[in-house]
């Protein structure tokens, strides 16, 4: 018999998605210690301050969560940032930041939480990826290729933990309307030279803009965290869905050429 009430640790749960999320599980009796920079406390929702770059702080908050609980039933790991503009232009320290919190964020979390996953010998891991790690966007490309990092890491984890009974899954969003638009960091460094990236970036946040809700994406984090057998990559949103059954079918040259051409 697992311990009751359930346990939620959660990154990034301060807004958008995480925040969805948190009222979710909440809103169904689970306890919920949410981990950002900015946010407050309510209900059964614990915030703790922390910034996920910090492998110091991360430790620190996850050591913080188990001086309230001797459990966690599910990690997800939500907390993410978006820069965008042309490869050949993009600061190295702006691509490195991306890493940092999309990529890195998520490894230190793994790193703190599973000696007590292990040593429970049970737990579940969820990253919020998103369906650019499948679908490269171009003027995204730093986003895309931390989310195909974070891909990658998570099936080979799944691997790896699987002998202590531990679970490893990601959801892979499409379009989410969300702060996270506006938030978004956006160069103009070499509009002369591409001079479609700027139209492109302002389409792809018209689509966030009119995308699927937070609340819809909560709930697929709930179906992973609860089901039984949960599928290692989960795509969000059935036109998605259909987006990425034909990368699986169609030649890589002809799928990433179409979605060139939406973007040109």
């Amino acid at each position: 018999m697992k311990p009751s009430p359930r346990t939620l640790l959660l990154t990034g749960g301060s807004g958008g998605i995480g925040k969805a999320t948190a009222e979710l599980f909440a809103s169904r009796g689970w306890q919920v210690y949410e981990l950002s920079r900015h946010g407050s406390s309510y209900g059964s929702v614990v915030h703790i301050g922390c910034d996920v770059t910090s492998p110091e702080q991360v430790h620190s908050a996850v050591s913080e969560v188990l001086q309230q609980t001797d459990h966690i039933d599910v990690v997800i790991s939500n907390a993410g940032m978006g820069i965008s503009g042309p490869v050949e232009f993009t600061p190295v320290e702006d691509a490195k930041k991306q890493f940092d919190v999309n990529f890195f964020g998520a490894l230190y979390i793994v790193q703190a939480v599973l000696p007590t996953l292990r040593k429970q010998q049970y737990g579940r891991i969820i990253f919020t990826s998103s369906v650019a790690a499948v679908l490269s966007v171009p003027y995204q490309s730093m986003y895309s290729a931390s989310k195909a990092a974070l891909n990658a890491m998570a099936l080979a984890l799944a691997n790896e933990v699987r002998s202590y009974h531990i679970d490893v899954s990601c959801l892979m969003p499409g379009d989410v309307a969300t702060g996270f638009t506006s938030a978004r960091v956006k160069s103009s460094e070499g509009a002369d030279v591409y001079p479609h990236a700027e139209q492109a970036v302002a389409s792809m946040e018209k689509d966030e803009q009119n995308g699927m809700s937070a609340n819809k994406m909560a709930s697929a984090l709930w179906r992973i965290a609860t089901s039984r057998f949960p599928a290692p990559l989960n795509v969000g949103g059935w036109q998605y869905k259909i987006f990425c059954f034909l990368d699986r079918i169609l030649p890589k040259r002809v799928v990433n050429r179409i979605e060139g051409m939406m973007y040109s």
